[in-house]
Parts: structure tokens; sequence; C-alpha cells
């Protein structure tokens, strides 16, 4: 989880998905019942849990409990927020990080509160071009802006650890609307991303 709370869990759900984890176990030849095993499909279930937290979260709402005025119309960016997610081909993990840039207009949202977005739908079986697209489309239709912009970079474990094994491999994805459809403006955002980048080395 991404705060310091203890999670709480539903034991009958998590009794249901061990059980399932359990047989699993049985299945690819294990013995459940040894003692590292134990208490395996507990832990796994709950990990699962965590990891689709997202279905459980109102992107919408979040974005809506942090909204300001503001008279100012450049460009904001949150660079680099970090996700975890599952790819929904495999359940394997996807990482890396999401930038997101708007063009204010008349409305501004807290910081976090993008970042609360970006793990909303992040945990939850995902596709990483989906992942990019939808939290565009909820900063968008949240805040009153001129235009939106996010680009997504991330490693994903089922092309390094199965099939094509693969391991420098990453995948860029970017989703845009309103004036960001401007190449000028598309430039202006990664040119100050980079500017970022290069101050911090």
């Amino acid at each position: 989880m991404s705060n310091n709370k203890i999670p709480q869990y539903d034991n009958a759900t998590v009794e249901k998905l061990a059980s399932h984890i359990k047989s699993i176990i049985e299945i690819l030849g294990e013995d459940p019942n040894r003692e590292g095993l134990l208490k395996t499909p507990q832990r796994a279930a709950k990990a699962l849990i965590d990891n689709t937290s997202g279905y459980n979260q109102d992107a919408s709402r979040l974005i809506k409990q942090a909204l300001f005025t503001h008279d100012g119309e450049e460009m904001v960016i949150v660079e680099n927020i970090e996700f975890y997610s599952l790819c929904e081909h495999h359940v394997l993990p996807f990482f890396g990080t999401i930038s997101i840039g708007y063009l204010p207009d008349g409305e501004i949202v807290g910081l976090s509160k993008l970042a609360r977005v970006v793990e909303s739908q992040a945990r939850r079986l995902q596709v990483q071009e989906r992942l990019t697209r939808d939290v565009c489309q909820i900063v968008a239709q949240n805040i009153k802006n001129k235009g939106v912009i996010v680009v997504c970079e991330a490693a994903h474990m089922c092309m390094k650890m199965r099939g094509i094994e693969k391991q420098e491999t990453t995948t860029a994805t970017m989703h845009y609307c309103g004036d960001f459809e401007k190449v000028e403006l598309q430039q202006q955002f990664f040119n100050l991303l980079n500017l970022k980048n290069n101050q911090k080395k």
C-alpha cells in the first residue's frame, strides 16, 4: 500500500482467494503444507487485494476533494509519479513512472491528488496504454483545463521473465487532449521535463 496505515482485509475475501491460491500451489506440484508455504495462500491473497485496491477508489471524487480557483494559465507538471500495476494478460507486474501536464483554465488541483489518480488506476488489472489514457481522461474531465498530457514509461515483467525475456526493454505511451494536440505545446512539455531531469544530474 502507498500509505503507512495498516490495511484492513475482509476475512471472507481473503480466505476465498487463499483457497484458490492453495489449489494453484498444489497443481504446480508443491506441498502447501510444508513450513515455508503454510501461510503463503493468505499472504498472496492479501497482496492481490492490495495490488487491485484501485477498484475500490473513485478517482473523480479524489480530485474534487482538492480543487482551487486559479487565474494563471501556465503549464502545471507533476513528473515521475511512481506506479506499480498488474498486466491483465499474465497477472505479472509492470511498473514505472507517469508524468502529467495540464493547462489550467480557472482551476488547479492539489498536486498529491494527481498521484492518487495514478494509484487508483494502476492498482488494478491493466495494460499500459489504457492506464495512460484513463489518467489523462480523468484529469481532463474533472479539472477545468485547456489541455492535458500524460506520458508513461514502464518495464514489464511479462517481457523480462517469460516469453522474449528482453531485460532492458521499456515501453513509452502518451495520451493528450485539448491544446496539447498542438505539437509545439507537446514539445514545451517535453522540454520542461528534460530541463528538470538535467538539473537533477
